[in-house]
Formats: structure tokens, C-alpha cells, sequence
């Protein structure tokens, strides 16, 4: 990590080799559901030392923007107890199901039933032709049906609890397999040629899958993990932490919403997978203070827009790359009241450009650290492996499979400031 001098100076430094290379194996739970843009375990377990390394009595942790839970479950294993939330409930289910300890006989107990009620269950509980259009559309009737049953066996066998959330995990896992998404896409695309598969053989694969990774993660001390579906933005209450760790959604990348469209409908969190978009951050949705809001821009935030204002008008593209700002801005002022004294904040950011112009959130971020009194601010650079999470960019902005094309999201960033009074 080297020290950010200026913020203005860093754009040569090389890459972190730290940041970069695991010396260990990733615990398979953290792969049980596929999750976009998701940063890698090490991560996290590199923060934990690096804070500790610099000082920093880490006993509690927290991720604002928990995603799907891969710095609740780091710091289960290692002891640490954590609070988390992110806005996206197919997200939070992810992460309480990932960073539960289980009793791997009621699972069973429970798989049996499940497997039972499916079996003897001769007809589909809900009929295809009423069902949502979006389902039907990603779909077939045959593959719907039999998805149909194991999610009333589920609703059947298990009402509440960790137990529940699991199974659902399960079920919400093999929906893209299920469907007619094409397999290998970051964004919603049907494959015409893609061939129906065994659902419920699916289904049971992955609960073998799921019971390898409990074995692999469970503790007899269990600290305590507490996850919420809300936006840290609006939350009335949050703790006080020693190490936050978080990565914050890549303003003009995913649209999450779309992508999580599948498991949102499924578990019936909305009728219309695109109220999701609503409340997250660089949301434009209902936001009646917008040119008010856009006054509190820090002077990177203002730079940024400002170009891609030039000659233009004010698009939902450029009001979402503003929003984005000044929720990052108030993200982290709220960051810096939940540390404790001597505390610590990282964050996982990468920059990219949208039609010519530089989104530099990373120039950005370190600008709102500064003026929300963090001090110590480090700065690290990690290349990107992940070939499908590196998406190409064609001349007009457009994402794009061709490789050669501008690759945005080859490489990030891991910017930490301390909280440090007196």
C-alpha cells in the first residue's frame, strides 16, 4: 500500500502484487451461487491483516454494500463478528445462507422431505399460462413446473429460520441453469440453441454442493453475524465497528436489478423485477432533490460531470453517474461515524469511462475520504483476472464481447483510511 501524497499523483503506480495473488485455496461456500463482479475472498482476509498489521484492534467488521456475503463469511472464519446490508434481498439471502453455521443432519433431514413432497407432488402448484410473463418468457413450461414443485416443497417443509434460507439458496442457484439465459452472459440474453436441463437433478447436485462447503466452513465458536436487506444510506441504526471493508456497486457497469431479475421474481421479492432499481445507490428513481443533491459534488465529483456535460444535455446517464457520487459521499461520512476511534475503512473500487470521458471513482473516493477527516489514506492496485467480469467497451460506450475492444474493469483499486481523534 503506498501512501496517497495526492490525490492527483497516483495513476502510475504499479500493481500490488499483495493484492493480487492468494497463497490459499478460496473455501468453495463462497462460490455456492453465482454472484457479478464479486471481489475475491483473499481480499477480505488480506484487510483483516493489513489492518491489524497497521494497529488496528479488529474484533468487529462490516460491510456496507455486503453484496452476497463474501466478507460476512471471511470474517466467520476468523472469528470476527460482523454486520452487513445491501438493498438487493436476492443478495442478503445469499449472504445469511453462505455465513451460517448448520447442523448438517436437520439438513438432510430436511433435503429428504423436500425431495419426498416434490415426488409425490403430480402437477405443477401454479398454473403456467397465469404466471408472471418475465417467467414465462426465461422459461420453458416444463422446466417451470418442475422448479414450481421444489419451491412449494420448500414453502411446504420449512417456514423460517437459517434452514430455510439455505434451501432457497439452493433453489435461487440453478435458476439460471434452469432457464433459457445464455449460460456464459453478464446481462440478460436468451440462447436460442440452449438445451432444457434435469432441474430437480440440478437442484439435488447442488444440495451436495452446498453440504461439501458447510463441512468446509463450519466452526464450534460462532460469532455473531448480522445481515440486513436495507440501504445503509437510510438505515436508522448501524453499530460501531473497528474495520469496515466494502466494495461499492461500479457506477455505469451492472444493472443488478436485471441480473438477479430470475431469483427476485422466483422468491416473490417484487411482481416487477426493475422496483429494485429503486433506492440503489446512483439511483435516479423518484428523486425530486436531484438538483439540489448535485450541489454537494466534491471537486473531482463536479470535474467528472462537468465533462460529460460538455455540449450536452443533462441524460439518466449523467444525473446516474451524479447520484452515484454524492451517495459514495454520504456513504462515507456515515462510514466514518460508525468506526470506532483508531478505526479503519477499505474499499475495493475500480475506474472506467463512459463515451470518452474518465470515471475516475477511485480519484473521487479518496477526495470524500479526505473530507470526511480520514487520515493515514493508503492506496493499493490489483489486475483483474476474472476474463467474463472484464467486460469490452466499443467506441460508442457500449459494452461488447469483442476482445479487441477498450476492456473496462481490468484492474481496481484498494484505497483504506484510519479514523484517528486526538
Amino acid at each position: 500500500m503506498i501512501s496517497v501524497k495526492s490525490i492527483l499523483e497516483y495513476n502510475d503506480i504499479d500493481i500490488d502484487k499483495e493484492w493480487n495473488d492468494s497463497r490459499t485455496k478460496e473455501n468453495s461456500m463462497h462460490s455456492i451461487h453465482a454472484y457479478p463482479a464479486k471481489f475475491p475472498a483473499f481480499i477480505a482476509s488480506k484487510a483483516f491483516d493489513y489492518a491489524i498489521e497497521e494497529g488496528v484492534q479488529v474484533e468487529k467488521v462490516a460491510d456496507i454494500f455486503c453484496g452476497c456475503g463474501t466478507v460476512a463469511l471471511e470474517a466467520r472464519m476468523h472469528n470476527l463478528e460482523f454486520w452487513g446490508c445491501d438493498i438487493n434481498p436476492v443478495a442478503t439471502l445469499i449472504a445469511k445462507a453462505k455465513s451460517n453455521n448448520y447442523n448438517i443432519k436437520i439438513m438432510q433431514k430436511h433435503y429428504i422431505n423436500i425431495i419426498e413432497i416434490v415426488n409425490r407432488t403430480e402437477e405443477a402448484v401454479s398454473d403456467y399460462e397465469k404466471a408472471n410473463e418475465r417467467l414465462k418468457y426465461w422459461f420453458t413450461k416444463n422446466s417451470f413446473e418442475v422448479l414450481d414443485k421444489i419451491k412449494y416443497a420448500i414453502d411446504m417443509e420449512i417456514k423460517t429460520g437459517k434452514y430455510r434460507e439455505a434451501f432457497l439458496c439452493i433453489f435461487s442457484s440453478i435458476l439460471k441453469a434452469s432457464s433459457k439465459w445464455l449460460t456464459k452472459s453478464i446481462k440478460p440474453q436468451v440462447d436460442p440453441d440452449k438445451k432444457e436441463i434435469d432441474v430437480l437433478n440440478a437442484f439435488m447436485q447442488q444440495y451436495y454442493k452446498f453440504i461439501k462447503a458447510i463441512e468446509e466452513t463450519n466452526c464450534e465458536v460462532e460469532p455473531v453475524i448480522a445481515i440486513k436487506c436495507r440501504n445503509f444510506l437510510d438505515a436508522n441504526e448501524y453499530p460501531s465497528v473497528d474495520l469496515v471493508i466494502t466494495s461499492p456497486p461500479y457506477v455505469t457497469s451492472y444493472e443488478y436489478a436485471d441480473l438477479h431479475q430470475l431469483s427476485s421474481l422466483w422468491l416473490g421479492y417484487v411482481d416487477d423485477y426493475r422496483d429494485l432499481r429503486k433506492g440503489t445507490i446512483g439511483s435516479v428513481y423518484n428523486s425530486d432533490t436531484f438538483s439540489f443533491d448535485i450541489q454537494e459534488l466534491n471537486a473531482i465529483g463536479q470535474n467528472i460531470v462537468n465533462q460529460l456535460l460538455v455540449g450536452k444535455k443533462m441524460t439518466a446517464k449523467v444525473k446516474s453517474v451524479a447520484r452515484y457520487y454524492v451517495d459514495i459521499q454520504h456513504a462515507i461520512t456515515r462510514c466514518y461515524k460508525m468506526l470506532n476511534n483508531n478505526g479503519m475503512a477499505s474499499f475495493v473500487v475500480g475506474d472506467t469511462e463512459y463515451k470518452g470521458v474518465k470515471i475516475e471513482n477511485s480519484k473521487h473516493l479518496v477526495q470524500a475520504l479526505i473530507d470526511n477527516g480520514f487520515t493515514n489514506i493508503r492506496m493499493g492496485k490489483r489486475k483483474i483476472s476474472n476474463k467474463l467480469l472484464t467486460p469490452y467497451r466499443d467506441n460508442s460506450g457500449k459494452f461488447t464481447s469483442d476482445k479487441t475492444q477498450r476492456a473496462v474493469y481490468h484492474e481496481e483499486f484498494i484505497i483504506s483510511g484510519r479514523k484517528i481523534n486526538g
